[in-house]
Parts: C-alpha cells; structure tokens; sequence
C-alpha cells in the first residue's frame, strides 16, 4: 500500500527552462547551447545543487569553461527568475493526493539561488508535507545519502513510497532502498502510473 507520494521538482512539479531563459537575453540557438554547456550541462551545475562551493566560485569555474563568453555567463545567472516556470496543476494536484489521505514530500537537487529567484514558481511547496532540497543538506541525487536522510527523517516505509522523478538514474538510485519509482514524462503518465500502484 503506497502512504507517500515523493515528488521531484525539476520538469515534474514545475519546469527547468534554462533554454528560455537563455534566449530571452537574445541569444540565438547556438549561444544558448554554448552557454548551456558552460553550465547547466557542466559537472559543476550539480556543485551549485550540492550547495557546497561558494557562488562566487561557481560562477568563475562556469566563466573558466569558456572565458570568451565569460560576461555573457556572468549576464545569465545574475538573476534566474525564469529559469523555473510555475506549472498550474501542482496545487491541484498536491491538494487532491493529500484530501485522499496520503503523504507528500519533495526530493529535488536545487541551489539556494534558484530558490531564492524562484520563489513564485515553487509557490506549492507550502502545501506539501515536507522534503528535501539538496543544497540545504549538502547532498545530491542521485547520492544514496540524501535518499537514506529522507527517508529517516520523516520515518518513510520505503515499499509505502512512490518517487516520480524524470532522471532515470535518480529512479534508480531510490529503488535500492525498496521505493517504487515513477519516471515523469507528464501529469496524465504519472497519474495512470500512479493508479497502477493503487494510488487512485
């Protein structure tokens, strides 16, 4: 019998819209992928999740990637508001899952400036139950860690949970603790997969 109901943030409850946020600068296609790889598709985006390495120097490592781009990095990050869009069915989601009785956490690699900017898109999170955002705890997903701390800190059966995620390797990575995963290709996927777990 499934009791919690584990949701990722990113591209599930809402969505990461880097590419719009780098065009709305004017960028062409290509710049947005030049600046993509020089962050969010860099190893050191995950450093700005883990929320270990102080901004300052993150932001130098992604200008170091590629210094001919170097102000144009420095541009993008300044202010990520868009980077995060609000999607309308988390709410009535998360309403209607706890009025049916379950219990709903987040699990979400997240950086405190994405937070901070992103405020307005992440207006759900006070509906839910509680969770996990990686920066806060230093930790990462698909680190085993940061399963094992959920987990223990909100006493979770594992076999009670479902995760829906759309990193298969994050999927991965819980069911070593015995939770049933969903991977999120959208909301009409995830409820039908959810049903198939009794989640009605």
């Amino acid at each position: 019998m499934i009791t919690t109901i584990i949701f990722d943030i990113g591209n599930v409850l809402a969505d990461f819209t880097w590419k719009e946020h780098y065009a709305s600068f004017g960028y062409d296609e290509a710049m947005v992928e030049r600046l993509a790889r020089a962050t969010v598709q860099s190893p050191m985006w995950n450093e700005s999740d883990r929320g270990v390495m102080p901004r300052d120097e993150l932001i130098r490592r992604f200008m170091e990637s590629d210094p001919e781009i170097a102000e144009d990095i420095q541009r993008v990050l300044a202010d990520v508001r868009t980077m995060v869009a609000h999607n309308d069915y988390a709410i009535p989601w998360i309403r209607s899952l706890k009025s049916r009785g379950y219990r709903v956490l987040y699990l979400s690699n997240f950086s405190e400036k994405a937070q901070m900017d992103c405020a307005k898109a992440l207006d759900f999170i006070p509906y839910m139950d509680g969770g996990i955002l990686s920066y806060r705890e230093k930790v990462i997903k698909p680190m085993p860690e940061i399963y094992r701390l959920l987990i223990d800190r909100y006493d979770l059966i594992p076999e009670e949970c479902v995760f829906l995620d759309d990193t298969q390797v994050n999927l991965d990575a819980a069911q070593k603790f015995g939770i049933h995963t969903i991977l999120f290709r959208d909301q009409a996927q995830a409820i039908e997969e959810l049903r198939k777990l009794g989640v009605e």
